[in-house]
């Protein structure tokens, strides 16, 4: 099955941003969007709780998760997934971001490597399955 996410341009932007940012640590954040058009209107922010290990692993808070969700629902959206950087790794996803990851959402990672980005979306079809890629389409 192919995949496609829509991205308006705002979004992706502040998600390149947000990697440059935080680099060398991993950034993280929430995809909010129209899930029947597979389209993120925007993102939100969320710190990363693994301070044991910064660069090179993300966690999210549930409780930015939750908030996350009612902010989504208030305003006729939901999350379709997650954001995350590689700092000065390839955005394609380690054995830890599968071991973390929830079936059908889309997981953008942003490749930082010395101010360069490389931005690709991935996702799992079910709890066995790996990541296959989703084509990114960034929307003006």
């Amino acid at each position: 099955m192919e995949r496609e996410l829509h991205i308006d341009k705002g979004a992706y932007e502040e998600i390149i941003d947000h990697a440059k940012e935080a680099y060398p640590h991993e950034c993280c954040g929430i995809l909010l969007g129209d899930g029947k058009r597979r389209h993120v209107r925007r993102v939100r922010r969320a710190e990363n709780i693994f301070k044991e290990r910064l660069r090179d692993r993300y966690s999210i808070d549930p409780k930015d998760i939750l908030e996350a969700e009612r902010e989504a629902r208030r305003e006729g959206l939901e999350i379709l997934g997650f954001y995350h950087s590689h700092p000065d790794h390839p955005p394609r996803p380690s054995s830890f971001d599968r071991e973390m990851a929830w079936p059908l959402y889309s997981y953008i990672i942003v490749g930082v490597n010395r101010g360069d980005t490389e931005v690709r979306s991935w996702w799992i079809e079910d709890e066995q399955g790996g990541f296959k890629e989703e084509r990114i389409e960034v929307e003006v």
